[in-house]
């Protein structure tokens, strides 16, 4: 037994000098695991976005069910909501353990976090199940899109504890330096689902319930790549039996740092509730489609700053953890330039091909000729989104739980629910009201959350970095 433990140390101790964030460039450690995680997130947008896609063209029913999907979207955001506050919680605490070469508080850290994801992944499914139906005509459904919405979420919640474990789980094996792993685990669950939805959709005419079935389908198999790579031998972290227990010490830690990334897909969440049910009272079911559209398209949009700013994460958390301050600075400085890039490239492709994006989910004239503006005014200056990423991010990984939270609730909550609210009733602005409300948040959110960075942390990083001599 002796022998065996000291193996797993040496096994432990090379897999930390393989991936050691506190070698070589920052921007290479970062892009390492930002494109793979990039491509990871541009395959998981595929599970949503391709049943959009196709559902969107479906014969003599195509915006009617467009609709129907998109008003299920809130309840899918508060399942992922749960999955982000104990994997995305868990997984920065894993790196500042191994930065610091505390190997057993990590383990204990990734099995406490997988425990709490198969509990709260039950809860959620049953209490769905038994108040789906009020839920939906809360959220915006009316008696001709709530049959499409209930066909999909019935079926699509039998997968709850899938979705739980390959998400929640998936950023432990991005956090000890696996991107390729991860991306693999999004893709073959990804592929799967592309493969299924046209067989299940147009060939069985399961219509919704096939895109929902497929959905299942894929993430079970992600899922089960997760738990075989976690309990295998390439990993430096195992996922053991002695370590999936619940330590509620943990989970006061996980949750208070995941608790930024849970508010955000609640806020979301919320903000995507508002939305359909003030856009169903001034345009009625089809401004519900054509913010089903806007929100897919935004998830594309999301998809690589996520990639960056996930990349950036552990690396961050590392070399904090490592006492590389320096290190941590440039990795900031990296993440924000490369995501204000982006999203400045993105903001330039919307505003001149609006109508490419739509009709990749609908072609219905009406829809392309109200969503064509609508989208103009959404995605208005969205480079500002990009300081809101990068500096909760930079809070998450360094710990700093109270900050991250505060700006999730701050830009959604406080700014975007109230002018969803307020804005359609002025000067007669109605539904376009609802859109001017995403970039008003993001130019203030954005830049009271990067500011407040900027002056917080810079200083005491430069400080430390001062005091350790380098």
């Amino acid at each position: 037994m002796r022998k065996r433990k000291d193996l797993t140390a040496e096994n432990e101790s090379a897999g930390a000098e393989k991936n050691d964030f506190s070698r070589g460039s920052v921007s290479g450690n970062i892009l390492s695991l930002a494109i793979p995680m990039t491509l990871a997130q541009l395959i998981n947008v595929l599970y949503s976005v391709v049943d959009r896609i196709y559902i969107g063209h479906i014969p003599d029913a195509s915006t009617q069910a467009l609709t129907g999907i998109g008003l299920t979207l809130p309840i899918i955001t508060i399942i992922t909501a749960f999955a982000n506050l104990f994997g995305m919680g868990g997984a920065p605490l894993c790196s500042i353990a191994r930065g610091k070469k505390d190997y057993k508080r990590a383990a204990s850290i990734m099995g406490t976090s997988f425990s709490m994801l198969l509990v709260s992944g039950i809860i959620l499914m049953a209490a769905c199940y038994i108040f789906k139906k009020p839920v939906l005509y809360l959220f915006g459904a009316s008696d001709a899109t709530y049959p499409y919405a209930d066909d999909y979420i019935s079926i699509y919640l039998v997968g709850t504890l899938f979705v739980m474990i390959s998400l929640g789980m998936n950023s432990f094996i991005n956090s000890q330096g696996f991107g390729k792993t991860g991306m693999a685990t999004v893709m073959l669950g990804a592929v799967t689902n592309l493969v299924l939805d046209p067989v299940f959709i147009f060939v069985f005419h399961m219509g919704v319930r096939g895109a929902a079935a497929a959905t299942v389908i894929s993430q079970g198999i992600s899922a089960l790549w997760v738990l075989r790579f976690l309990t295998g031998e390439k990993a430096i972290l195992k996922l053991d039996k002695k370590n999936i227990k619940i330590k509620w010490d943990l989970v006061k830690e996980i949750s208070a740092l995941g608790l930024s990334g849970f508010v955000m897909a609640v806020t979301n969440g919320s903000v995507q509730i508002m939305c359909n049910a003030t856009l169903a009272r001034y345009g009625g079911d089809l401004y519900v489609g054509i913010m089903t559209v806007i929100n897919s398209v935004r998830e594309i949009i999301n998809m690589p700053v996520n990639g960056i700013t996930n990349g950036a994460q552990p690396v961050m958390g590392f070399n904090y953890g490592a006492g590389e301050y320096g290190r941590v600075k440039s990795a900031i400085k990296f993440t924000t330039v490369s995501c204000i890039a982006f999203t400045c490239v993105a903001w330039a492709l919307i505003f001149f091909a609006p109508e490419f994006f739509i009709r990749l989910f609908n072609s219905d004239p009406a829809l392309i000729s109200q969503g064509v503006p609508a989208m103009k005014i959404y995605f208005f200056g969205i480079f500002m989104m990009a300081l809101q990423f990068s500096g909760q991010s930079t809070f998450v990984a360094l710990g700093k739980s109270k900050q991250a939270v505060f700006f999730s609730i701050f830009r959604k909550v406080i700014i975007v629910i109230p002018l969803t609210l307020l804005l359609p009733k002025l000067s007669g602005l109605g539904a376009n009201g609802v859109f001017l409300a995403e970039p008003v948040s993001n130019f203030i959110g954005g830049t009271a959350s990067f500011v407040t960075m900027l002056i917080t942390v810079m200083p005491v990083l430069s400080k430390k970095d001062t005091a350790a001599g380098r």
